[in-house]
Order: structure tokens, then C-alpha cells, then sequence
């Protein structure tokens, strides 16, 4: 595990799910860790859960689609400094085209796509006061492998990918990087009525490689590619081989340690540091 004492990080959808996972692996590595989302219950739920196994977080509720420069700016409050921002807070509404209004398509969008431009802009003050700043945003594999009656989401993280490029040209430098990690299907909260379904486990059972979904805690042990990764701009997709029969797939990556070496982390690119890995 690498060392990130000093730093300050801002996990967004830290409350719960992917986004938690990853908050626990930085606060692990000596990170100061601010956890972010609209219910202030539940991050408390959260801080409580993450106590008992030692582990120390802060909160900053707020709503990333409004409050983006309040959340931001509290975050960095805590200690002066904000070197790590980690997006991973999404929404899903899994309805067609056919019953999906327009206004409920901007909505999702807005949360999942335009809060994400909001928080970076917001953040990149303090990240150029940084010696060492990183930007991480949580894509998804529907950016690239879409499923049907999906449509929002899917042209959301598809953005978010194109979003990462865009910003990994204009902003990156030697002290910040953009990158992004595109999980596959992991058994979250949010999933958890579509992880249970056996008729979609014979899906799993054909298109996984593993055969299975993957451990929302398997997420922190692929180390957090984007931060210690040098290059300005990776995909790090972690999804038990499912993009295995894609034409754009130039490596995949099998020794890696812990939990993530079990589900497996697909790169979107070749990456020649061997500290992307």
C-alpha cells in the first residue's frame, strides 16, 4: 500500500458502496478523508461503520449537482488542503426510452456527468497548490458496453469517459493527474436485487470470465490505480475479465495483489510505469 500521509481527500458517494470501500483505502494508506453525499444520517451511519474497524473518516453532506464549491471548499477546510477528489457518487434510473421523459434523462445527466465537470472546477484551485494532486472519477463499462432500457446512465458515463480525456489534456501536468476507474458489475447496494437474480447469474456465468459479480471491497485492492499511477490519463477497469472479447482491450493485467488480483483490472490503455499497476 502506498503512503499518502499529508493528503487530504474528498470521496464523493463516500457513504455507502464503491465509494466507501475506496474511502477506507485512503484513510488506510494515512490519508485525512472527507466522505461526501446528500444524507447526513447516513454519513454518520458510515463514519460509525468505518470507526469500528479503526478507521477515521469526516463528512461534508451536500448535493455535488448544486453545492459543488461548498462541498469542495469544506472539505478542503478540515486541513487548508484538498489533493485528492474522488467522484464515485452516480445515480441510476433503469427505465427505456419509451417511458424515460427528456426531463428525467437532464436530471440524471446533471448528477451523474455535469456535477462531475462541477467538482473538478471547484477543486482545481487547491489541486494547483498541490505537489502531488490526483482527480479520479468512477466511469462504468456501460460507457463502452450498453445494455438495453439504460439509456441515461449510459450516455452519462460515456460523457464522464470523454469528460476524463478532455480534462487529463487541458489540466494535466506533473502534479496532477486525471484518471478514471470503469467497475464492471459489482454486488453494491445498489445491485443488490440484480446480484441475488439467478436468471442473470447464467448471464454472469457466460460473459465473466470469474462467473461471478465482484466484492464491492475488491474495489480498494486494485491499490487505487489513478493515484499511483504517473501517466495523465488512464481507464482502470475492474470487471473480472467482462470486456475480455473487446477489440480496444490492449492488456490485461493479472498480477495484481489482495482482492483485485481475484476480480481482475483491465486497462484501457498500455501503461509502461510500472507504478500503474
Amino acid at each position: 500500500m502506498f503512503d499518502l500521509s499529508g493528503m487530504t481527500a474528498l470521496v464523493t458517494g463516500g457513504g455507502r458502496g464503491l465509494g466507501f470501500e475506496m474511502a477506507k483505502a485512503l484513510a488506510r494508506a494515512g490519508a485525512t478523508v472527507m466522505i461526501n453525499g446528500r444524507n447526513e444520517a447516513a454519513l454518520d451511519m458510515a463514519r460509525h461503520k468505518a470507526a469500528s474497524d479503526g478507521i477515521a473518516f469526516d463528512i461534508v453532506a451536500g448535493d455535488v449537482s448544486t453545492d459543488a464549491e461548498k462541498i469542495v471548499a469544506a472539505a478542503a477546510g478540515k486541513t487548508g488542503q484538498l489533493d485528492v477528489v474522488i467522484h464515485a457518487v452516480g445515480e441510476r434510473d433503469r427505465r427505456g426510452t419509451d417511458v424515460m421523459d427528456p426531463a428525467a434523462f437532464a436530471t440524471l445527466v446533471n448528477t451523474d456527468l455535469t456535477a462531475a465537470y462541477a467538482m473538478a472546477r471547484a477543486a482545481l484551485p487547491y489541486f494547483r497548490r498541490s505537489s502531488s494532486a490526483r482527480l479520479i472519477f468512477v466511469t462504468s463499462i456501460a460507457a463502452s458496453v450498453a445494455r438495453p432500457g439504460d439509456p441515461a446512465y449510459t450516455a452519462a458515463k460515456g460523457g464522464l469517459d470523454a469528460l476524463t480525456r478532455s480534462l487529463a489534456v487541458e489540466l494535466g501536468s506533473a502534479t496532477l493527474t486525471v484518471n478514471a476507474i470503469a467497475p464492471g458489475w459489482f454486488a453494491t447496494e445498489t445491485n443488490a436485487a440484480l446480484a441475488s437474480d439467478q436468471a442473470l447469474q447464467a448471464f454472469v456465468d457466460i460473459r465473466i470470465p470469474l462467473k461471478r459479480w465482484g466484492r464491492p471491497e475488491e474495489i480498494a485492492g486494485c491499490r487505487l490505480p489513478g493515484l499511483a499511477c504517473r501517466q495523465l490519463r488512464q481507464w482502470h477497469h475492474l470487471d473480472g475479465g467482462r470486456g475480455h472479447d473487446r477489440a480496444d482491450v490492449n492488456v490485461i493485467v493479472d498480477n495484481l495483489p489482495g482482492p483485485a488480483a481475484a476480480f481482475g483490472i483491465r486497462l484501457g490503455a498500455v501503461c509502461l510505469d510500472p507504478e500503474c499497476v
